[in-house]
């Protein structure tokens, strides 16, 4: 455990670069002449529900607008959190443009596709939103985090099994169960057709042909070979999505802020010992004019030898808002339930 020595080992911090992102996003405004979101997820961050909660206060600052620019960088996350999103987004909107200068995978691919029209820069790309999770029950990393088990995978594995086996007549499920639970196993199976039903609600906000709704959903969901296969400008067209070309000036800026937020979202870990560090690091970032919300990991970490496996403590992670209020920067703890 952590010692009385080490707790007072001065603890790094990710800086929380307000005022440079409110300079880009300031410059992004003009040039496109109307209000941008921002949504920004580092490599260990998600989309995920209180997302939603947290894109509702910067909502009600900015308030209602005829036309919302949504900067969007994530590596996916949770569907259904996608379609809240989009859900109040709509509230607040009647037309949004979406902005994806660089990665915007899976769950953040569905957010995109609720936009009206998608604007894409030479490293921008798109993903198949086929179905994946983490489960209460999912397999779980070094620092004992469940991970995703997606669909695909788990249904390759029994393909290859059915053409490798042979004599070997012994059910693959019996080899998978002591690493993938089988309540896992089931829950993929049954989200699978719940993916494709956020996709078709989604674009019902906005694409008044279910025909094609349908054929778009389908598309996304099935007909790549990888989970991660990059949608890149060409192939959103060609799929029938809403997709352009961005603007060189805007791309530039949006590069100039995500590495802005990239630097936010680095990881600051302080080692206490071999077996002891404390981690602090913002995953996700949303933001608007004069207001900036992160959550931010402000916890311990133990190895415990006996399991093999490292355990949190001490966990103090929170949603934070940077604000300008009457001409000051104003900071405070976003209570999110």
């Amino acid at each position: 455990m952590i010692t009385s020595s080490n707790s007072k080992k001065k603890i790094k911090k990710p800086p929380v670069l307000f005022q440079q992102t409110q300079e880009i996003l300031a410059g992004i405004q003009a040039k496109l002449d109307m209000q941008i979101l921002t949504y920004w997820n580092s490599h260990n961050g998600s989309v995920c529900y209180n997302d939603v909660n947290a894109m509702y206060e910067i909502l009600k600052k900015i308030g209602k607008q005829e036309r919302l620019a949504l900067f969007i960088k994530s590596g996916g996350g949770n569907g259904q959190a996608s379609l809240r999103i989009i859900n109040l987004l709509r509230q607040y909107c009647p037309e949004i443009i979406a902005l994806v200068p660089v990665e915007c995978a899976s769950a953040a691919t569905m957010i995109a596709i609720g936009a009206d029209t998608i604007q894409m820069g030479p490293l921008a790309y798109l993903t198949a939103v086929d179905t994946s999770l983490r489960h209460q029950l999912s397999p779980r990393d070094k620092e004992n985090r469940s991970v995703s088990v997606s669909l695909d995978g788990v249904n390759r594995v029994i393909q290859l099994w059915g053409k490798e086996a042979h004599a070997n007549h012994t059910n693959p499920y019996e080899a998978l169960f002591p690493y993938i639970h089988p309540l896992v196993i089931g829950a993929i199976d049954r989200s699978e057709s719940l993916s494709i039903k956020i996709c078709r609600e989604i674009m019902s906000y906005h694409i008044e042909d279910a025909e094609k709704i349908n054929e778009i959903s389908t598309q996304l969901n099935a007909n790549y070979p990888s989970h991660g296969y990059p949608i890149t400008l060409r192939e959103a067209r060609k799929i029938g999505l809403p997709a352009h070309e961005m603007d060189d000036g805007v791309n530039t800026l949006l590069l100039e802020l995500n590495k802005v937020y990239t630097e936010m979202g680095q990881q600051a870990v302080t080692d206490y010992d071999e077996f002891n560090y404390h981690n602090h690091a913002i995953l996700n970032i949303i933001e608007g004019n004069e207001i900036q919300v992160i959550f931010q990991t402000d916890e311990d970490w133990h190895y415990i030898k006996e399991e093999q496996r490292w355990s949190s403590t001490n966990d103090a992670s929170a949603w934070h808002v940077t604000q300008t209020l009457n001409g000051k920067v104003v900071k405070s703890v976003l209570h999110i339930s």
